[in-house]
């Protein structure tokens, strides 16, 4: 009888500690699995991006989401072990909109500066590349070869975006009669419409036309000086103010380890950083 009660006590303290121990094989998410310091005790950080930008944040030929700024949060990521990175894809414009509504923590999609955002948002305070836009057509187009040629022309931008910004401020302020059209699939839209010549120019970056000739056939050239050469940084809600310190202290050391740099020659084709 004796032996009989031990053989139950031990079964029972078997099941225990069974339903005690971690799960093999528990899923974790992409960030967790990249950044190698994941803890149950961090806080968990959605981060807003894109899937359109090409070289700062795609998808992939296998569908992994990767690009310029997604490699940089990573490498962020690696430095912040008291939080736990997670990617949240979207359309371009939606990114601001699910920022105010506290449906993702900050944005990685090279923000540039402007009046709006700054009322609304916090800009984190260490910039991490220089975002040069200029006038980009189609490669057999010799008639536009600076902004000032585009009075009458067509040009297709993002809604939103900088680019949108700019020209419409530039339209606005110097009487330029652009007729400015708004894209609907972001980089694939708008390589067709310069493609077809349905438009006649874009604002853009070399890096991005560059890579749109090599993946995607876009045919297109950049044109004339720089429109704007601003710095770029991410993009938080007003309170998040411990998270903008953190990120600027992680982008600092990451700068003077060659990292930043590296990613940029990497991605972007040439070192576009900003000097710490």
């Amino acid at each position: 009888m004796k032996k009989y009660v031990v053989f139950l006590l031990a079964l029972l303290l078997t099941a225990v500690m069974a339903a005690c121990s971690p799960k093999e094989n528990a899923g974790t998410t992409e960030a967790e699995a990249g950044s190698g310091t994941s803890s149950s005790k961090a806080k968990t950080i959605i981060i807003g991006t894109g899937t359109q930008f090409p070289n700062v944040c795609f998808l992939d030929e296998n569908g992994k989401l990767t690009g310029y700024d997604v490699e940089l949060v990573r490498e962020i990521d690696k430095k912040l072990p008291e939080y736990n990175f997670e990617f949240k894809t979207m359309e371009f414009s939606n990114l601001l909109l699910s920022l105010e509504t506290n449906k993702i923590d900050f944005i990685a999609h090279q923000m540039e500066v402007n009046e709006e955002r700054q009322e609304k948002f916090l800009f984190n305070k260490e910039p991490y590349n220089v975002f040069p836009l200029h006038v980009a057509v189609n490669q057999k187009n010799k008639d536009i070869h600076s902004i000032q040629d585009l009075k009458g022309k067509k040009a297709v931008v993002s809604a939103t975006s900088n680019s949108a910004v700019f020209l419409e401020k530039y339209n606005k302020e110097h009487n330029a009669g652009i007729e400015i059209v708004y894209s609907g699939q972001g980089a694939d839209d708008t390589t067709n419409q310069i493609r077809t010549g349905r438009a006649d120019a874009t604002i853009t970056t070399p890096f991005a036309v560059d890579f749109l000739n090599e993946q995607a056939d876009a045919q297109q050239k950049v044109v004339g000086e720089p429109l704007l050469n601003s710095k770029v940084y991410f993009l938080l809600r007003k309170d998040e103010t411990t998270l903008q310190q953190r990120i600027d202290e992680a982008l600092v050391e990451l700068k003077k380890e060659g990292v930043v740099s590296e990613l940029s020659k990497k991605w972007l084709g040439a070192d576009y950083t900003v000097e710490f």
